[in-house]
């Protein structure tokens, strides 16, 4: 939701592409088919590529109940291949949180570390966020040295102390609430998008690289 958001915001003056590179659970919950739906994707908004598994479970544990395992250099070279082809700012999702294992000796901060893009923080805006939050940020810091922390946004019913807490203690702006939106509909999100989604456009300079 949080990136067909920013492809709402941002695609009528910046060209950008979506890519969610690994995506587990994709029988029962495509994201990247959510995505479209939701920002009206034309195809060329779209890499629909990557590692796709069948069950629900952390990237490591479904690739290897499916047998396989996940190599990120690979994964980062098709991307890179991607880019070099087509001058777009680029929407990576990633799956699960930084600490997420991806394989037996990686996890998802390492993969954000090879693609060497700004990170944009999705968290919830209820109890539990702050230190889910700060935690997150620091172990971008830690881990992702070539990264850096384009802000956060936080999704759920608006917490104005919540917001001021991960702005002050984690040193990083909170470029949007957003709102539970029922129906969920890409009107609706479209509308929000344009309304309250990073209204001091910081993330424009983010949004104009791509995976290296």
């Amino acid at each position: 939701m949080a990136s067909a958001a920013i492809l709402c915001r941002y695609r009528s003056t910046l060209r950008l592409r979506y890519w969610k590179p690994i995506q587990t659970g994709v029988e029962q919950d495509d994201d990247t088919r959510e995505v479209q739906r939701l920002a009206r994707c034309q195809p060329d908004e779209v890499l629909d590529c990557g590692v796709r598994l069948p069950r629900p479970l952390s990237p490591h544990l479904s690739a290897r109940l499916a047998g396989r395992s996940i190599d990120l250099a690979s994964v980062v070279h098709e991307a890179a291949a991607e880019a070099d082809a087509d001058a777009r700012g680029w929407i990576v999702e990633g799956a699960g949180g930084v600490l997420v294992p991806v394989n037996e000796s990686e996890m998802m901060v390492d993969l954000i570390d090879r693609l060497r893009l700004p990170v944009l923080v999705v968290a919830r805006s209820g109890l539990g966020t702050i230190n889910h939050t700060l935690l997150t940020l620091e172990a971008l810091r830690a881990h992702a040295s070539t990264c850096a922390v384009a802000g956060v946004l936080l999704v759920g019913e608006p917490d104005s102390e919540n917001r001021r807490a991960i702005e002050e203690f984690g040193g990083v702006r909170v470029v949007g609430e957003m709102p539970p939106l029922r129906p969920l509909t890409p009107d609706g999100l479209a509308a929000w998008a344009e309304r309250d989604l990073d209204r001091e456009g910081q993330l424009v300079g983010c949004l104009r690289e791509g995976p290296q």
